[in-house]
């Protein structure tokens, strides 16, 4: 026991350390921003790449929704419906790319964030060198990752298998780190399917690099019966970035149909989240990951779910089945199967504007 008490002593001194170096030092010492007053409290909403995932890179031949080629016409389209930023994935920039990226950025006052994959070994380090460069290049105030790109519950049969994505995922993180801190760019590890709260906070908090902090997507974690409320109280103290979505849910055979929704719409409290999220990083962006896309199915009832968990009691089960009966979406989840290429384009389109309407009027993101 006193080993245990130690422990979590050692965890909460290394917790409130990272938060006040996160918010200070690197503030001190990041990427030069703009010196205009309060500059970053009035950006609006910006935008994911992902909430365009049917236009990104579209060869639908459409006159009302071409395809983006690349992340000069995102940022276009960005800043022609009235987002005020972009974040985009950074892979394969040449030097002269990143270059028309930030003319651009800087002619329509975008704000950018990169998006970008970790190393897995140190062969791979230098690739990372150069996309981190070439996103510094372009004027990127930080660069967002993942560790996973499936879904925990889906990916791994065993735990066994999970704690070996778990290690090589923690050298991944561990063999950035010193990267990024050479070139003074934030790297923001998001809660991807992969991690839940408490062990994306623990992971964060035993780096201990001021460098390296969270994007906290307002959603993913509903997918671990994770209340999304608390999922933001525990990550909010370490978001350099968001992911900003609602979430719908629906009861079916196997479990809950999860699916992002027009914000509002959901069972996100979003105007806490914003808060908590100012309140932990003033300087913080507000981006929208509105995904269209059919529902995701979440087998709660399976027993395969479970092979990777052990953060669910029998009590949390019950609550968040309570929480998902007694907030059922009114009517049918988003979907797209069954929709022509240009609908699904102009589906998604709808999405993308409702939603920045709603943070504007609605969140104050203006």
């Amino acid at each position: 026991m006193k080993d245990l008490n130690a422990k979590i002593a050692s965890f909460d001194a290394h917790r409130r350390n990272f938060i006040k170096t996160a918010s200070l030092g690197a503030m001190a010492m990041s990427f030069p921003m703009p010196s205009i007053p309060d500059f970053l409290e009035d950006v609006p909403m910006g935008i994911v790449v992902h909430s365009y995932a049917a236009r990104w890179h579209s060869d639908t031949p459409s006159s009302r929704y071409p395809g983006f080629e690349n992340a000069l016409s995102l940022m276009q389209h960005c800043k022609a419906i009235g987002a005020g930023g972009v974040q985009t994935v950074v892979n394969g920039w040449a030097t002269d790319f990143a270059k028309q990226v930030r003319d651009v950025r800087e002619k329509t006052g975008l704000y950018l964030e990169g998006s970008i994959a970790l190393p897995k070994s140190k062969d791979e380090l230098a690739k990372f060198e150069i996309e981190v460069l070439a996103a510094k290049e372009a004027g990127a105030s930080l660069l967002r990752t993942a560790c996973l790109s499936g879904r925990r519950y889906v990916n791994f049969k065993t735990k066994e298998e999970f704690q070996e994505f778990r290690k090589n995922a923690l050298q991944s993180i561990e063999l950035a780190e010193p990267v990024v801190r050479k070139h003074k760019i934030k790297l923001a590890v998001e809660n991807h399917k992969d991690w839940t709260a408490k062990e994306l906070e623990a992971i964060i908090v035993n780096l201990g690099s001021e460098w390296v902090g969270v994007t906290l997507d307002f959603g993913n974690n509903l997918s671990f019966m994770e209340n999304p409320n608390e999922v933001i109280e525990t990550l909010a103290p370490y978001a350099f970035s968001t992911h900003v979505k609602d979430m719908g849910v629906k009861s079916y055979t196997d479990g809950f149909l999860l699916s992002e929704v027009p914000l509002g719409e959901g069972v996100v409290d979003l105007k806490s989240a914003v808060a908590l999220c100012k309140k932990h990083n003033p300087d913080i962006n507000f981006s929208l990951e509105m995904i269209t896309r059919d529902p995701l199915e979440i087998p709660t009832l399976t027993e395969s779910y479970y092979r990777t968990f052990d953060h669910l009691s029998g009590l949390d089960v019950a609550r968040m089945d309570r929480l998902i009966q007694q907030n059922e979406f009114k009517g049918e989840l988003p979907h797209v199967t069954g929709m022509s290429k240009e609908e699904q384009l102009a589906y998604e389109e709808q999405n993308v504007v409702s939603c920045l309407s709603y943070s504007r009027n609605s969140l104050g993101l203006d």
